[in-house]
C-alpha cells in the first residue's frame, strides 16, 4: 500500500514538474503588426524579416531569461480598421508582451490609443513618422526607432535647394498624418532655405483616378515634384504626371524608396532623382547588419525600416531580462533603462555580452543597427538621414546628414 502511494505520488511529482518545465520553455510571443498588404505592403515583409532576424540572433544569444522569443505575425492591411483589429488579437489571441509596429502613422496612432495604451501593452513603430505621434498622450506606452517627420523635412529641404538647387518645387501627398505632417514641415523648412512651394496636393489611396492631382501639381511648372506617397499609388501618380507631359524632375520621401518605383514608373524617368530616409551613418554596423539579413535571407532589400524594426524587437528583449520577468509590466518599467546612457555601450553585434551585462547587474546602453535608440522624453529618437538616389533602375547611397541631435 505504502509502496503504491509512493509510486503515485512519484508519477505525479514527474507530471508536475514535466508540466513546469514546458510552460517555462514556451516562447514569449511577441507581436509584428505589419502591412503585408495594403499600400504599405512593398516594406511589410521585409520589416518582418528584420523581426525574424532579431528573433534568431536573441536565441542564438541565449534567449531571454532561459526561454526563447517568438515573433508573431499579423496584417494590419495598411488600414486602420484592420489594424485595431489584428493588435486585438496579439493581445487577446496571442497573449503578446509587446508589439512592433504599425507601419503607417495612420494605422498606428488608432492602434495606440484605442489598444494598447488602454491594454498596458508598449508598442514600438519602425516607421511611422508622423509628429502628432510626438504630441499624443501616450502614458509611455508608445515609442518608435525612426525619427519623426519634423527631422525629415530640413533633411529632404536641404537635397532639394541646396544640392539640387531647385528654385521651386510642388508637393503631393498621401492624405494622412504621415503624408499630412511631412508635407507641411517640408514646405515650411523649403521656403526657409529660398526655395518656393508652387502647389500641395493631397491625394486619397484607391482613387479611380488621380488626373486631377497630376495636374495641379504641374501647373506651375515646378522644377521637382516631391512624392511623400507609397510606392503601390505614388507610381500610378508619377505615371499620370508624365502623361500629363511633365518635363520636369522627381524628388521623394522616405516612403519611395522601393525598387518598384523605377520599375512601374520606368528607370529613365526616375534616374538620378534623390530622396531621403533614416537610416545609420555607422557603416561598420549597417554593413555587419545587411551581412547578418544576407545569411538568413538573402540580399538585403534596398528599403526602409528594416532595422529599425530589428532594433524594436531586441529593445523589448533587453527590457524584460532587465525586469527579470517575460511581462508587459518588465518592458514598460525597462525600455528606457536599456536603450540610453549613462551605462556601458552594446550593439546587436554583441547580445550575448548584452544579456550576461544585464545578468549581473550592469546598465546597457544600446546603440541599434539603425542607429541611435536614445529616447527622448516623447518616445522618440534623434535622427539619422540617408540621401539616396535611383541609378540605372538600382538604389544608391549618396551621402549621410544628421539633424536634431
Amino acid at each position: 500500500m505504502k509502496k503504491g502511494f509512493l509510486c503515485l505520488l512519484t508519477i505525479a511529482s514527474c507530471i508536475v514538474l514535466f508540466s513546469f518545465s514546458c510552460m517555462a520553455a514556451e516562447p514569449i510571443k511577441i507581436g509584428a503588426l505589419m502591412s503585408t498588404t495594403g499600400d504599405l505592403a512593398a516594406y511589410g515583409i521585409a520589416c518582418n524579416n528584420g523581426a525574424l532576424l532579431a528573433e534568431q540572433d536573441i536565441n542564438a544569444a541565449g534567449g531571454v531569461l532561459g526561454r526563447k522569443i517568438q515573433i508573431i505575425l499579423r496584417d494590419d492591411q495598411t488600414n486602420p480598421i484592420a489594424g485595431v483589429d489584428a493588435a486585438k488579437k496579439l493581445i487577446d489571441i496571442d497573449k503578446v508582451v509587446a508589439i512592433v509596429g504599425a507601419l503607417s502613422s495612420g494605422v498606428t496612432i488608432p492602434v495606440a490609443t484605442s489598444v494598447c495604451i488602454p491594454s498596458k501593452i508598449v508598442q514600438i513603430s519602425p516607421a511611422s513618422t508622423s509628429e502628432k505621434i510626438t504630441t499624443l498622450e501616450k502614458h509611455g506606452y508608445l515609442y518608435r526607432t525612426v525619427p519623426m517627420d519634423a527631422l525629415q523635412a530640413p533633411a529632404l529641404a536641404q537635397v532639394l535647394s541646396k544640392d539640387k538647387r531647385f528654385k521651386t518645387v510642388a508637393i503631393i501627398y498621401v492624405n494622412n498624418d504621415y503624408g499630412d505632417g511631412l508635407a507641411k514641415e517640408l514646405a515650411e523648412a523649403y521656403e526657409k532655405l529660398g526655395g518656393r512651394v508652387t502647389a500641395l496636393v493631397p491625394y486619397n489611396n484607391e482613387q479611380a483616378s488621380y488626373r486631377g492631382e497630376a495636374e495641379k501639381a504641374i501647373k506651375g511648372n515646378p522644377q521637382a515634384v516631391v512624392m511623400i506617397a507609397y510606392p503601390q499609388f505614388g507610381t500610378v501618380i508619377m505615371r499620370e504626371i508624365l502623361a500629363a507631359g511633365y518635363k520636369g524632375t522627381f524628388a521623394y520621401s522616405d516612403g519611395m524608396k522601393a525598387p518598384e518605383v523605377a520599375k512601374n514608373v520606368g528607370d529613365q524617368y526616375v534616374e538620378d532623382t534623390y530622396g531621403t530616409v533614416a537610416a545609420n551613418p555607422n557603416l561598420t554596423l549597417a554593413d555587419w547588419f545587411a551581412n547578418d539579413y544576407k545569411a538568413k535571407f538573402g540580399e538585403m532589400p534596398p528599403k526602409p525600416y528594416i532595422d529599425t524594426t530589428y532594433d524594436a524587437v531586441v529593445l523589448i528583449s533587453l527590457a524584460m531580462a532587465r525586469g527579470g520577468a517575460a511581462t508587459p509590466e518588465a518592458v514598460y518599467k525597462n525600455l528606457r533603462e536599456v536603450a540610453g546612457p549613462p551605462g556601458i555601450k552594446v550593439d546587436p553585434s554583441h547580445l550575448a555580452e548584452a544579456f550576461k551585462l544585464i545578468k549581473e547587474g550592469k546598465k546597457i546602453d544600446y546603440e541599434g543597427a539603425s542607429g541611435s535608440c536614445d529616447f527622448n522624453k516623447y518616445g522618440d529618437v534623434p535622427g539619422n538621414y540617408e540621401v539616396w538616389k535611383f541609378s540605372h533602375g538600382n538604389i544608391e547611397t549618396v551621402k549621410y546628414v544628421t539633424v536634431g541631435k
